[in-house]
Formats: C-alpha cells, sequence, structure tokens
C-alpha cells in the first residue's frame, strides 16, 4: 500500500513540476477586420462587382418581362408555333435568370472569400505574434455570442493585435 502511495507520489511531482500557468487572451477580430485598410478595398471591389451584376441582372428581368407581356397580349386565335416558340423562349429566358441569379450568389461568395482571404491571413499572422511574445497558452475569438463566460485571467489583446498590425 505504501508503495503504491510513493508511486503516485513519484508521478504526481514532475507533474506538479511541469504544469504552466494557463494565460488566455481574447481578441476582437470583428473589430480588427472593420479597421482595416484592405477590408474597405475589398468591399469596395465587392461593391463595383455586385453594382455590375445588378445591372445585368435587370436586364435580364426585363426581358424576361417583355416577352412575359408578349405572351399575355397576344391574340386568342394566334397560330400555335408561334404560341410555342414564343412560349419557349419565355421558359428558357426565365431558367437562364434563375441559372444567372445562382452563378451571382456564387460568385459574389467566391470573391469575398478571396478578397478577404489574405485580410484574415494578416489576423491571424499579427495573433501568433503576440501570443508568441506575451507567452498565450490560448488565444480566442472575443465573439459575445461565442464566448459563454471568462474570469479575470483572461485578456483582451485586441489592441496588441493593432498594434501590431500598424492600425
Amino acid at each position: 500500500m505504501i508503495k503504491k502511495i510513493l508511486v503516485a507520489i513519484m508521478v504526481a511531482i514532475p507533474m506538479l513540476v511541469s504544469a504552466q500557468t494557463v494565460k488566455i487572451g481574447l481578441v476582437d477580430v470583428n473589430a480588427i477586420i472593420s479597421v482595416m485598410p484592405a477590408t474597405a478595398q475589398a468591399q469596395q471591389k465587392l461593391n463595383e462587382a455586385q453594382a455590375k451584376y445588378e445591372k445585368e441582372y435587370t436586364a435580364l428581368q426585363d426581358e424576361l418581362k417583355k416577352q412575359y407581356e408578349e405572351l399575355q397580349n397576344m391574340k386568342e386565335d394566334e397560330l400555335p408555333a408561334i404560341r410555342e416558340r414564343k412560349m419557349t423562349a419565355f421558359q428558357e429566358s426565365s431558367q437562364k435568370l434563375q441559372v444567372f441569379e445562382q452563378q451571382i450568389m456564387q460568385d459574389m461568395q467566391r470573391m469575398q472569400q478571396e478578397l478577404m482571404a489574405p485580410i484574415t491571413q494578416q489576423i491571424k499572422n499579427a495573433v501568433e505574434s503576440v501570443g508568441k511574445e506575451g507567452n498565450y497558452t490560448l488565444i480566442q475569438d472575443n465573439n459575445p455570442q461565442m464566448t459563454f463566460y471568462y474570469s479575470a485571467p483572461a485578456e483582451d489583446i485586441t489592441q496588441l493585435v493593432k498594434t501590431k498590425l500598424g492600425l
């Protein structure tokens, strides 16, 4: 019995000696992103692309509306081949509009990811640098919706990261 206690103590002592103080940092990534000049440039590019897409989308909608009005204004005794051609053209335009709408959403999402990737990488590098310099054990995003509780040992390092980024 005494041997087991001694063995347990011998195993526990190195663990206690090597135990490190946990140092937690919190960083408000959204606050940093919002003040970075690159974010404003990325947002401007996104707005320009969106405006071009909206212009083209509106043109397609106008074309579809015109075809719809032609169908509505068609006489009852219109030849079947003409009616069928106009109906087919309307359906094709409608499908093209739906496909274009999906492409717009995909392109805008892809473009946003591409434009934001270097910005988030810059922030990640700055956070890692601050973490190493400050000997932090853990740094996490200070998102109020994701953080349920934190106590005094946690430190807000947002300003340190902003300084590291030159903001």
